[in-house]
């Protein structure tokens, strides 16, 4: 299971937001690239990079960021936050990103996903699987859907998506407990490579999402910046399970 810091951009900081609200924002750097760069010296590969200023459509100069971090470190990149398009989704990986994450785009527009897969392959793309009180949750979490993330994900992967992220949007930033179980039952039912994400605040959690043998990943956040956990042993916990 691989451990994904997470990065949320906002105004060119690192931001963390309470249960995706701009309102209740707390900013933890003004460097985003050292930032990174800690990340890596600690043992991550991957990193969860968030445009919040894209999903929340305003301008931003954060895709520059990206290309700061892709060309000054060594980790992959897995980038979301207001992609659109066909256009906006090749500008990223040229820029640098290993995958990209699509939310909005995959429920509004499931033909541009499909599109991606063909042009840039299943492991460039995953799918944002947000829900709040069971149901997807699109435009930087302002909209609900009528559909459950099982429903989005099962037709996802008729499509071809293999992987998926999935987020308990009021258990984000709260440090409250990621949803195990539902995370653990989207990927069953769906097939998908799902990662973790909202709320993960200890170790043991991220142990017993690795025991499951079904999720492929996990997104910490809060817990890292403020200091819950340290990454070195988060990793070293997983790969003991391993």
């Amino acid at each position: 299971m691989i451990i994904y810091p997470a990065i949320d951009l906002r105004g060119g900081k690192v931001v963390r937001l309470r249960e995706g609200d701009p309102n209740q924002q707390t900013v933890f750097s003004d460097d985003p690239v050292t930032t990174a760069k800690k990340w890596q010296d600690q043992g991550a590969t991957w990193l969860h990079m968030v445009n919040l200023d894209g999903a929340f459509a305003e301008a931003n100069a954060n895709r520059a960021i990206l290309a700061q971090v892709a060309q000054q470190t060594d980790l992959s990149v897995q980038f979301g936050g207001g992609l659109r398009s066909l256009a906006d989704i090749e500008s990223v990986l040229e820029q640098g990103a290993s995958r990209v994450v699509l939310g909005t785009l995959a429920l509004k527009q499931p033909d541009v996903v499909e599109a991606a897969i063909d042009k840039f392959g299943a492991d460039a793309i995953c799918v944002a699987l947000d829900a709040r009180n069971g149901k997807v949750t699109t435009h930087g979490w302002t909209e609900v859907s009528e559909l459950t993330p099982v429903e989005v994900g099962q037709a996802m992967a008729a499509r071809g998506v293999r992987h998926a992220l999935f987020t308990d949007v009021s258990r984000d930033g709260m440090l409250t407990g990621a949803n195990g179980q539902a995370t653990i039952e989207l990927a069953e039912k769906t097939g998908l490579q799902v990662i973790a994400s909202g709320g993960i605040s200890t170790i043991d959690e991220l142990v017993q999402l690795s025991k499951s043998g079904s999720v492929a990943g996990a997104i910490v956040g809060m817990a890292l910046y403020q200091g819950l956990f340290s990454l070195e042993a988060a990793l070293s916990a997983i790969n003991k399970e391993n």
